[in-house]
């Protein structure tokens, strides 16, 4: 009976080897598994550090629709131009009528009028004249949009009015005519009727345009006449 205590001893002791050797090899394992959150959690935040860097990116094209958008508020209000037109008592030699012979509305329609613009609406008479159709000149300045345009409004407005007011015959097509000192564009159409006819000039320039009809004449006199006369009111 003696004998067999140290086999359980050794038993016992080989038994204790194992058990230890289990713990070392669990213990591994579980280390592991606690090494590994960290890693997750490193990777977890350098997503947000991503994120913010893509997100300006995409935003760009909102900030970039004010610049888009500033063309807007920077459409003039009249393009550039010093000139400016004005009443005168005399145009090109010819004297303005007055009294109750002068013209006393506005005979023709001279389109959008905004603050410092200026209107101006005269007759003249001829050297000796007393009666019958006078020299009727409409003029604007500070012209918001293409003074060229503005210039074909006045045309269209003159001709219906000389057509209500002894003109006939259907308008020619315009001619240019030199614009004289004051530069720009003058042209001058025909209302033909026999013997003679009626003309209608028209200038336009950077700011300013105007027209005029001018009862029994040639284009080309109409047209010297209409430079002289420029001369006095665009100044």
């Amino acid at each position: 009976m003696q004998s067999a205590r140290p086999v359980s001893t050794a038993r016992v002791a080989v038994a204790g080897a194992i058990v230890a050797a289990l713990a070392l090899t669990a213990c591994g394992p579980e280390n592991e598994d606690i090494a590994a959150p960290p890693q997750a959690t490193a990777t977890a935040t350098t997503q947000p550090t991503a994120k913010p860097t893509t997100q300006p990116t995409a935003s760009a094209p909102v900030s970039a629709q004010p610049t888009a958008a500033a063309p807007a508020p920077s459409a003039p209000s009249a393009p550039a131009g010093k000139r400016q037109v004005v009443e005168a008592r005399t145009a090109g030699g010819l004297a303005k009528t007055t009294g109750k012979d002068a013209v006393s509305d506005v005979a023709v329609d001279p389109g959008e009028m905004r603050e410092n613009m200026h209107l101006v609406l005269s007759d003249f008479d001829r050297p000796g004249q007393t009666s019958g159709r006078r020299i009727l000149l409409i003029a604007v300045d500070n012209v918001p949009e293409d003074p060229a345009k503005r210039r074909e409004h006045l045309w269209r407005g003159m001709i219906d009015y000389a057509l209500q007011n002894g003109s006939s015959g259907d308008p020619t097509t315009a001619t240019p005519y030199p614009a004289g000192p004051l530069g720009g564009s003058l042209e001058c159409l025909q209302l033909p009727e026999a013997p003679t006819t009626d003309v209608v000039c028209g200038w336009s320039d950077a700011s300013t345009a105007g027209v005029a009809l001018f009862p029994k004449t040639t284009p080309a006199e109409a047209a010297a006449l209409f430079t002289k006369m420029r001369g006095d009111i665009e100044k």
